[in-house]
């Protein structure tokens, strides 16, 4: 099961699992539900934390993720705490914003980024089996572009380019993000291990 309430990353790790004989479930699926106290200093302990957290509670295999967006001329900021950058209440697009604003003086060549995702699965006894991180490099740009993804996606600029991951069709963006590469790498793990116990 994926220890995340988000439809957003339901729907690409559902991606990167399709074709596999291991299935994703949400929580909902599962009537399962779970609050997590995402206190962790770092995208790593943060999966853990939800990974934990759900498989004690539902007693299933979970997989946990936590990622963000790190802007170097933020020293790293807004980081794993990503999601409440701009307030509590933030949508994306208000979170967006005040990246721009914040990065209204910043030169292009100083707008360097990078999406970073920490992927933990655990066992129906919440004990941490797998762990990863992925990250996938660029840029910052000047305007929102897109309307694919979801974040940061729409300022994120990845290759050659002004290309936006928010730009992307769902399965390319798969191939180079950091939660495709995590994804992959969990489902690669659960495949060795719950095929082959015949789970």
């Amino acid at each position: 099961m994926l220890a995340s309430g988000s439809s957003h990353k339901l729907a690409e790790f559902r991606r990167v699992f399709e074709g596999s004989r291991v299935r994703l479930l949400s929580p909902v699926e599962l009537g399962c539900q779970c609050d997590v106290d995402e206190s962790g200093e770092t995208f790593a302990a943060n999966a853990r934390l939800k990974a934990v957290a759900y498989a004690r509670a539902c007693r299933w295999w979970s997989l946990g993720d936590d990622s963000g967006l790190e802007i170097d001329a933020l020293n790293g900021a807004p980081g794993i705490r990503s999601s409440r950058f701009a307030g509590p209440a933030a949508t994306d697009d208000d979170r967006n914003t005040r990246v721009l604003e914040i990065l209204t003086d910043v030169a292009q060549d100083d707008r360097t980024a990078r999406y970073r995702c920490a992927v933990a699965v655990a066992d129906p006894q919440g004990v941490i089996a797998f762990e990863m991180e992925a990250t996938v490099e660029g840029v910052i740009g000047h305007a929102p572009s897109g309307d694919g993804g979801f974040g940061y996606d729409p300022l994120f600029i990845v290759g050659p380019g002004n290309t936006t991951m928010a730009e992307l069709p769902g399965v390319a963006k798969d191939v180079i993000s950091h939660r495709g590469q995590g994804g992959r790498a969990a489902r690669a793990f659960l495949e060795r291990v719950l095929l082959r116990a015949g789970a």
